[in-house]
């Protein structure tokens, strides 16, 4: 017990003394020290509140506290909010107002901040009632002095309107969350947090508080609690070190929280606070979903109602506004869910259900090192997700499996920068970074590479380092290895790392029609035009993401000077290499001069390849790849050949579906098609228009029109047209069928798909295995260009 008597009138002070310096950060001191606050605050009232009564009674008059006080987490010099409770008929309005004087004076004078008010318990429910703030701010009331009854009623009254209007009061509290986080910003990003009212903050623990209270939903415990006592701890060490009651953590004070609470250096203590802030916001923000899902269901419901589950998927499931596992999940057997969940997620701007992301994170497989293809496609088809990134992207790292996948994360996670251009975290910035490169994913060969890339320039961001750059490039090269490219593409993620500060100093500082300007540009890509506009866009990408104070016009006039200067003499594109000698065995020969096309799949680790030899035709390629999306199966990369009027396909594809593919189902396709019958093309409409489309906030980071280009020189026997567009289910049918009603033959074609990019080479001749006229070359590219806009007639 903390006993005081009224005659110590400086309580501020009292406080703060309380609070101290010493064994500040020790284990628990945070909380010991609130309760003593606590406990010498309300004693100190409490013999106010007997002095000002002077002997009279106390029956239905109480002096009760709201706020910090009430909820036990004031620290030193917080303000104390106090409420003087009466049911209306105890005392006269000139007793009243004489009660009410004789409390708050002393406490003025008492050096504290004082809010305060005097109420009936209708009063209460009124206000609450009309004002969210205070309705919120009254869920917490607690009896310092007086009769104890006219609180519990005053508390039970509004608890009950709380409950209640639940309904109604909801929709009002997700609103001015959104006004408030809009004011203040993100706690985890900012280097001079507002500790109480951004998003993050100790006001959205306030927050889970009133849902909880509403019978809503529960909120979460683990991890929030701790993050909720670190923010206590920063705030307390604010108003010791400034001797102010604030709540804003200023730059010139990081120095000195730092010390008081331990940490090794400010870095440090802005990385706890980050985290702290980051837990809270996405417990908060979890939490208010819930609330609404609960309340959804409350008015919906009349009777037993089965949970809708709408298919996404990788047996991923739409329930309710998250993304949740299917009831037949191959959960303990599959390593690729957690990754297939995140891209269905990220690709329907949709979270992952809190309880499937425990279950992912505890019971997934963990991937064999390197990884396989599949699962490095989908890696990269996660980072090609645009803004939907973002929050699948935290909701992964809250759950731990982003340091499953790259435990080098761990060392820039929450970190801060604190270069005035830099507006986020090290690891927020690589986010950010990789979803703006994907509006330049068009300008490149390797949308996979760039995306990489973006998510790794800064990984060397650690403590210690002194040239980010330098640091992060091993790093760099250990992760691509780790995720199972091929050297030569490990090589390129890795200079794209080193050098992708190069550009924009060589830009900034140096004359552009310099030749040795023009040869240290190249030099950095080590003569590669693949490279080299892969680092210009992850340049201006990485630039974008940094903030308006790195991006400038100026600066962007510059880098597109220097690589207009770079990039005269270079070839652009890359001729893809010649087609691996193919042979048909005698079992297909025969086949196929019988009529009847032949198919052979084999299973490759998740996913498949399936050959198809048919009699070569016009269509042929369409009608493949229409009947292959019509079956739900992606395509990742394809071989199209003829030998001797034979087509010789391979194709690489996924099923999301889990259904593996059908060699008769395939064949029978095929056959009726052939024969004109385009019925076996009925599902891919279908598939269209349930594929997932980006939504209204995914305008940020989209690559805008898709690209076709002639690459001359690439053939004597074809015209090759390169294509760069995003996936879509059945575009690969139709841009065959455009090649086929323009009479063209697809001689040959290499389909990849990178990122969700495609990066697709198409041979194409006239009738009599002619190249095409230039006049039939500008309408072909421009039909091209509007098949994969979407925009062909």
């Amino acid at each position: 017990m903390v006993h005081v008597t009224i005659e110590q009138t400086d309580l501020a002070a009292r406080r703060l003394d309380l609070a101290g310096a010493r064994g500040f950060d020790a284990p628990g001191a945070g909380p010991a020290r609130r309760d003593a606050i606590a406990e010498l605050t309300r004693d100190w009232l409490g013999q106010v509140w007997t002095q000002a009564l002077d002997g009279k009674p106390t029956e239905g008059i109480a002096l009760a506290s709201v706020g910090s006080l009430a909820r036990g987490d004031a620290g030193p010099l917080s303000d104390v909010d106090l409420v003087l409770l009466h049911y209306g008929r105890s005392l006269s309005g000139d007793d009243l107002r004489g009660l009410a004087d004789r409390v708050w004076y002393p406490v003025w004078d008492a050096g504290v901040k004082l809010d305060h008010a005097v109420r009936t318990v209708n009063q209460c429910r009124t206000v609450a009632s009309g004002d969210l703030a205070a309705a919120v701010g009254l869920l917490d009331l607690q009896c310092v002095a007086g009769d104890p009854e006219v609180v519990a009623a005053a508390k039970s009254t509004v608890s009950h309107d709380w409950r209640a209007n639940a309904r109604r009061r909801l929709p009002q509290l997700v609103d001015s969350l959104k006004a408030r986080h809009a004011r203040h910003g993100e706690l985890a990003q900012s280097l001079e947090p507002d500790l109480k009212e951004a998003h993050g903050g100790l006001r959205d623990m306030t927050v889970l508080g009133a849902l909880v209270a509403a019978w809503l939903t529960d909120r979460p415990h683990v991890g929030v609690d701790e993050a909720h006592q670190r923010l206590l701890d920063v705030r307390d060490a604010v108003h010791v070190v400034t001797g102010r009651g604030r709540d804003r953590l200023t730059r010139e004070d990081h120095d000195a929280v730092a010390a008081l609470l331990g940490h090794t250096d400010s870095d440090e203590l802005m990385t706890v606070v980050a985290d702290a802030g980051r837990t809270i916001a996405y417990a908060l923000d979890g939490t208010v979903r819930r609330a609404g899902q609960s309340q959804r269901a409350r008015t919906l419901r009349v009777g037993p109602r089965r949970p809708q589950l709408n298919p996404l998927g990788f047996g991923m499931f739409e329930h309710d506004g998250e993304v949740v596992l299917g009831p037949r999940s191959t959960l303990s057997t599959d390593p690729l869910l957690p990754l297939r969940a995140a891209v269905v997620a990220a690709r329907s701007n949709l979270p992952i259900a809190p309880t499937t992301l425990a279950n992912l994170a505890g019971q997934a497989p963990t991937l064999q090192e390197p990884w396989p293809q599949i699962a490095r496609d989908l890696f990269a088809d996660l980072l090609a997700t645009g803004p939907g990134l973002i929050a699948v992207w935290e909701g992964l790292d809250q759950a731990g499996i982003i340091e499953r996948w790259l435990p080098e994360w761990a060392a820039v996670r929450s970190r801060p920068q604190r270069s005035a251009v830099h507006r986020h975290t090290v690891d927020r910035h690589l986010i950010e970074t990789v979803v703006l490169a994907g509006g330049l994913v068009r300008s490149v060969t390797r949308a996979d590479l760039l995306l990489l890339a973006a998510l790794l320039h800064d990984i060397g961001k650690i403590r210690g380092s002194r040239d980010h750059s330098a640091t992060g490039a091993p790093l760099a090269r250990t992760i691509a290895t780790r995720l199972g490219y091929p050297v030569a593409d490990v090589e390129i993620v890795t200079t794209l790392v080193r050098e992708h500060l190069t550009l924009i100093d060589l830009a900034t500082r140096r004359d552009h029609q310099d030749a040795s300007t023009v040869t240290a540009a190249r030099a950095a890509v080590g003569g590669s035009r693949e490279v080299f506009d892969l680092l210009v866009a992850l340049t201006e990408a990485d630039a974008s993401a940094a903030g308006p104070a790195a991006w400038t016009d100026w600066r962007a006039t510059l880098l597109s000077q220097l690589a207009d200067a770079a990039r005269k003499g270079w070839e652009e594109g890359t001729v893809p290499p010649p087609a691996e000698t193919a042979t048909v065995d005698e079992d297909d020969l025969r086949a196929v001069a019988a009529g009847d096309p032949r198919v052979v799949i084999r299973p490759q680790g998740g996913s498949y390849r399936i050959d198809v030899f048919d009699r070569d035709r016009l269509g042929l390629f369409a009608d493949t790849a229409g009947l292959l999306a019509a079956y739900g199966l992606v395509v990742r990369t394809a071989i199209l050949r003829t030998i001797d009027g034979v087509a010789a396909n391979e194709w690489h594809v996924e099923s999301p579906s889990g259904e593996p593919p059908h060699e008769e189902r395939i064949v029978r396709g095929l056959e009726r098609l052939a024969q004109g019958d385009r019925a076996p093309l009925g599902l891919l409409e279908r598939r269209r228009q349930f594929a997932a489309r980006p939504s209204a906030e995914a305008e940020t980071g989209s690559p805008g029109q898709a690209r076709a280009l002639v690459v001359p020189h690439a053939s004597e026997e074809a015209t090759v047209i390169e294509v760069r567009a995003q996936d879509r289910p059945g575009l690969l049918h139709e841009l065959g069928m455009g090649f086929a009603k323009a009479g063209l033959s697809v001689r040959s074609a290499h389909i990849a798909t990178y990122a969700g990019q495609t990066l697709d080479t198409f041979y194409v001749t006239e009738f009599g295995s002619r190249l095409l006229s230039p006049a039939k070359v500008a309408q072909t590219v421009a039909m091209v260009i509007d098949t994969c806009d979407g925009t062909a007639p």
